[in-house]
């Protein structure tokens, strides 16, 4: 697995006013755009090629870190309009040539084991694996239920004692959309995880790595302590 999908077209609402003039994935941490963490990351671990999907302001991304940074290939798919996560997914597979892809969320930063992951993917011959973190007492992100590897629902956001969050990092079959019909404007978590359970294998990778999601204002500060020293 040498291929990475990394979805970088989000509106950063939630970091207004700091992303009215720059999109989400470049906001800066410790003194360089987030993005970067996580292609230094793919670099150092043998990536050669990471299509970026990119929409809100999209071009400074582009004009940032160009076609060629470090090694890697970059390639941009642009979002004329939202497309959804899925729609987003779906369309940046064009730019992918490898059977299976390595899929990340640009305002999010999980320090898994990407080669463990891959391993435990094709071994279980998954269509899907979802990297999940153990957490306790969380209500922000929705509590996802495992049996034997297996994944087998997706709870609701609520205040959970105990369970595990999807950090938003995926490796999935470069096919995986091609037995369904699926509009072109789609959410990958609720149009396609959670309707589509029964029809492919999704896995779940446990993992207690560090995960941050700087989507919101104190885990944004909270990133500028923390992520130059765990990357």
């Amino acid at each position: 697995m040498k291929e990475a999908i990394i979805l970088a077209g989000g509106l950063g609402t939630r970091l207004y006013p700091l992303t009215l003039t720059v999109p989400k994935p470049m906001v800066p941490v410790a003194g360089q755009p987030f993005l970067e963490y996580l292609l230094r990351r793919l670099q150092g671990h043998g990536f050669n090629r990471v299509v970026l999907s990119v929409g809100y302001l999209g071009e400074q991304i582009e004009a940032y870190f160009g076609r060629q940074w470090r090694g890697l290939e970059l390639l941009y798919t642009y979002e004329k309009s939202p497309l959804g996560t899925g729609g987003a997914i779906a369309l940046a597979m064009s730019g992918i040539q490898s059977e299976h892809v390595l899929v990340l969320n640009g305002d999010t930063f999980c320090a898994v084991d990407w080669k463990l992951m891959f391993d435990f993917h094709t071994a279980k011959h998954a269509d899907l694996s979802i990297a999940l973190k153990p957490m306790q007492s969380f209500e922000r992100y929705g509590n996802v239920k495992v049996l034997n590897d297996r994944v087998v629902s997706f709870e609701e956001k609520r205040c959970v004692i105990s369970g595990q969050i999807n950090t938003g990092v995926y490796i999935l079959k470069k096919s995986l959309f091609n037995p369904f019909l699926m509009p072109e404007v789609f959410s990958f978590e609720t149009d396609f995880l959670q309707c589509k359970l029964n029809e492919v294998l999704v896995c779940a990778f446990i993992t207690e790595a560090y995960f941050i999601d700087i989507g919101v204002p104190e885990d944004y500060q909270r990133a500028q302590i923390e992520l130059s020293e765990k990357v």
